[in-house]
């Protein structure tokens, strides 16, 4: 005989997973309280959200990253490195930069996340790549220099 409970015990476990795994917004959170690498790098600037979004926009591309899709309004940029060989012959290696702007009483806050992306073998396995959080990277000071900088400037 079955229990009328074991249904709906299916039926809950299976909505949680299905909710949590279609919702990156649920699970970036959680893997920033988890792992510290995860968390952004945070700096004020004191220059309004527009003029902030200008100079890191130019910043990105100072350092040597390609923009990909953002725009002032959001508040947001999303920038990759040129692609470069691998430690392992067909790998590929890359870093993406995720900065998101939000206006504060002393300026805009300016969260830095960077990630290294490897793929092992790109010549027979496209699309399998792995994306790490990175802490330990000048990549960080580079981007909030090129970006204070560009501020001044304006």
């Amino acid at each position: 005989m079955i229990s009328p409970k074991r249904p709906a015990l299916w039926l809950l476990a299976a909505s949680l997973l299905l909710g949590t795994a279609a919702c990156d917004e649920i699970t970036e959170p959680l893997r920033e309280k988890i792992d510290p690498a995860a968390r952004p790098e945070v700096r004020v600037f004191s220059a309004d959200q527009r003029t902030t979004y200008e100079a890191a926009r130019a910043a990105v591309e100072q350092i040597g990253f390609h923009f990909v899709r953002g725009g002032p309004a959001e508040g947001e940029i999303e920038a990759l490195s040129v692609l470069e060989t691998g430690d392992t012959q067909g790998g590929t290696e890359q870093f993406s930069l995720k900065a998101t702007l939000s206006p504060t009483p002393n300026g805009t806050e300016v969260s830095v996340w960077v990630k290294e992306i490897i793929e092992e073998d790109s010549e027979h396995r496209q699309g399998f790549a792995t994306e790490t959080p990175i802490r330990d990277t000048p990549l960080y000071e580079t981007f909030f220099h090129a970006l204070g900088q560009g501020i001044l400037k304006k």
